[in-house]
């Protein structure tokens, strides 16, 4: 394995079949390479209202956060990156003495602005709105894009 470990933290547990196994199946081919920790952090009670519950999911995420991790949170708002410039990005962090790349998903209604206010980069996985199981298979697959274009392997063309 070569490049720093990643790590994942996450808003929820993966529920729906299918997000779980295309989310484990992008994670099996991307820890051949390269060590990747996810946490979850417990989704806010869905009796609250959406400002209420992003903050105290905001809270649990940032509580989750280690003295180590750059946060790189997945936002709307944030820039879209090519796959070659996620590569980039991560070939970046590998050589700085930064720490390790952790990537953020929210919950169902999004991060709480503490959570955008701690984030090294806002990165946008497209100016649609994706479920968050959803999002955290594309972020996986991409990762694993990100290390095929970083070793030369045939997946991305």
């Amino acid at each position: 394995m070569t490049g720093k470990p990643l790590r994942l933290v996450s808003v929820g547990r993966l529920k729906t079949p299918f997000w779980k196994d295309a989310a484990a199946h992008y994670l099996a081919r991307l820890t051949r390479w390269r060590r990747l920790e996810c946490a979850e952090v417990r989704d806010g009670d869905a009796a609250l209202p959406p400002n209420r519950r992003n903050a105290l999911e905001g809270r649990r995420i940032l509580d989750a956060l280690d003295p180590r991790d750059v946060p790189l949170v997945l936002d709307e708002r944030g820039a879209g990156l090519t796959s070659p410039q996620l590569a980039d990005l991560l070939r970046q962090l590998d050589h700085e003495a930064r720490g390790r790349a952790c990537f953020i998903i929210g919950g169902a209604y999004g991060l709480d602005e503490a959570v955008r206010g701690r984030a090294f980069r806002l990165i946008s996985l497209s100016p649609m709105t994706f479920p968050h199981e959803m999002a955290r298979a594309l972020l996986l697959e991409q990762l694993y894009r990100a290390e095929c274009i970083l070793r030369g392997a045939p997946y991305h063309h």
